[in-house]
């Protein structure tokens, strides 16, 4: 067995998970690691490629109130409408709902507790994690990383 093979059965059986971009994860849309780094800053290659997190309050997107859609922006894939964006308060673009057939979940356990992450559904960027305490109708809260966003106003 090799040392990869290894250090990914152990993390399976420990149900620590698989990083992003294992063979076992195949996208629509699928880049290098060399495509990714051109095309993406430091910062947003870390928080989509390694699922980092930005700082808080950091995202001008945060702040975005205008009528519109919120995309990938591995991808363009559009993923939240702006009716369902609210200020959750936290320092990060925060919505009840995403777009239908939008968003995947996986469980994180990085943190010794388990949080709900999500990810583009298309190009498997990293986008955030929900959480059970977002308002109406849905009771969900997508905190999402502003880096891993374009906003398309209306």
């Amino acid at each position: 067995m090799t040392r990869r093979g290894f250090l990914a059965t152990t993390a399976a059986a420990l149900g620590l998970g698989v990083t992003r971009g294992s063979a076992a994860e195949r996208f629509e849309i699928s880049r290098s690691e060399a495509e990714w780094r051109a095309m993406l800053s430091n910062a947003e290659y870390r928080v989509m490629r390694e699922e980092g997190t930005e700082r808080a309050f950091t995202s001008p997107l945060n702040d975005e109130k205008r009528d519109g859609t919120f995309l990938c922006k591995g991808c363009e894939l559009p993923l939240y409408a702006s009716e369902t964006k609210f200020d959750s308060g936290t320092g990060w673009p925060s919505f009840y709902q995403a777009l239908p057939n939008a968003v995947e979940t996986k469980p994180d356990r990085k943190l010794f507790v388990t949080r709900t992450e999500c990810h583009c559904r298309r190009c498997g960027s990293h986008l955030g994690h929900i959480f059970d305490d977002g308002p109406p109708p849905t009771g969900k809260r997508h905190c999402i990383n502003g880096v891993s966003l374009t906003f398309r106003p209306v």
